[in-house]
């Protein structure tokens, strides 16, 4: 698509946006959070298609609406949940959004783990991730005796290595074979434990753009370290797997998220890939060499005061994502097309100002509709979201803090 059918694009999407709300019976919440149905789907298509055959775990941090959650569920492909704390995944196996779910991080929340080793039916459901035997320590802390088994994974480390230097995510402290079977040993051996699988998450693959505008040496050096990072991750899941097989028989190997689909999903010793923000596409993940999501979460918010012909300022704003400090983290004001923020006042918490060409045709009470820089964390700021298929919102989705849950 060329610059200019984007911008025109753009003006359609912010005309079709308004006209959702406007036709609704009451005024919408601000920030008004819309999710686009059609581009929902339709890169949930892209997501099983990438994933070549394996299937895809809904990363539930990138959706946090359980309407959301079950969506991508419904559709072939997709089978399961990563959660992102044991309260939510007990929760999500409570509601019957899914039977399935793997804890992408360790937990030490004493209360939930003596949640988990009372339920029969949350233990089956539910596998704890682990790099630590302090970890399975706490388990035993808080369980009584006769509980369930509790299932286990063990998280291993994905970086990339040079000599002594580590890229990548700082998560799990298990690199070496000997370090990661030893462990698997402990678990595999230590009674009221089961252990069913391994993750690897190649956070420098999955979460870096590689084909940014204006930065083509960066871009370039990025790709760089992308592809030595599969060659070497390709090796050392080989050898990993060997000495798992060992001790246990896993019945899922994680790997993966939205940006390295393709290289996770090839490796055979991957049996499932994790994805959640390509389903609503944030602007991090508009530069990728590879697939692109569309856009399918907006927020909008209203304008409020016009200082000058070429600024408006709009109520609320700063909605800055979680990570590195940075302009990347900033939400981007995204229709009308033409708009951008200031430099000194960015994205605030109460009033944000816009500048550009697009303000001269806005006046008080329009919305500017913009993208968050992530997926997942636009939830936080709003109780529900509004589903819209075609040009019709067609219901409204609870968030988690719609429903009362804080995780």
């Amino acid at each position: 698509m060329s610059a200019a059918d984007g911008e025109v694009a753009r003006y359609r999407l912010a005309a079709r946006l308004d006209r959702a709300v406007a036709g609704l019976p009451e005024e919408p919440a601000s920030p008004t959070v819309v999710v686009d149905l059609d581009a929902f789907d339709a890169n949930a298509a892209d997501l099983v298609r990438r994933a070549g055959g394996k299937p895809v775990r809904v990363a539930s941090k990138s959706l946090r609406v359980p309407a959301l959650l079950r969506r991508a569920l419904s559709r072939p492909g997709f089978h399961g949940v990563l959660a992102y704390t044991l309260r939510e995944a007990l929760w999500l196996c409570e509601q019957g959004v899914s039977d399935d779910l793997v804890l992408g991080y360790p937990t030490v929340d004493r209360a939930a783990l003596a949640r988990l080793t009372a339920d029969e039916r949350a233990a089956g459901a539910v596998t704890l991730m682990v790099d630590d035997p302090v970890q399975l320590d706490l388990v035993d802390a808080v369980r009584r005796r006769g509980g369930p088994d509790v299932r286990v994974a063990v998280d291993i480390d994905a970086g990339l290595w040079i000599g002594r230097a580590h890229v990548g995510p700082k998560r799990s402290p298990l690199h070496d074979v000997a370090q990661v079977a030893d462990l698997a040993r402990q678990v595999a051996t230590r009674p009221g434990f089961v252990l069913v699988g391994a993750m690897t998450y190649e956070g420098q693959v999955a979460g870096v753009p590689d084909h940014a505008p204006g930065h083509r040496a960066r871009s370039l050096a990025v790709r760089r370290v992308k592809s030595a990072s599969v060659h070497q991750l390709a090796v050392r899941r080989r050898d990993l797997a060997a000495a798992l097989r060992e001790v246990a028989d896993l019945r899922f190997w994680n790997a993966g998220g939205t940006g390295s689909l393709e290289t996770s999903s090839a490796d055979p010793v991957v049996t499932e890939v994790t994805a959640g923000s390509g389903l609503l596409g944030p602007h991090l993940f508009d530069h990728y060499r590879g697939s692109t999501p569309s856009p399918a979460a907006f927020f909008g918010l209203p304008v409020v005061r016009r200082p000058a012909p070429d600024t408006v300022t709009v109520a609320g704003g700063g909605l800055v994502a979680s990570g590195a400090a940075g302009k990347d983290r900033l939400p981007l004001p995204w229709a009308p097309p033409g708009l951008h923020l200031t430099g000194l006042e960015g994205a605030g918490e109460v009033q944000t100002p816009l500048v550009g060409p697009a303000a001269a045709s806005l006046g008080i009470g329009d919305r500017v509709w913009f993208r968050h820089a992530k997926s997942g964390e636009l939830a936080e700021h709003t109780d529900a979201v509004l589903l819209l298929a075609g040009d019709e919102v067609v219901d409204r989705a609870p968030t988690y803090r719609g429903l009362g849950q804080a995780w």
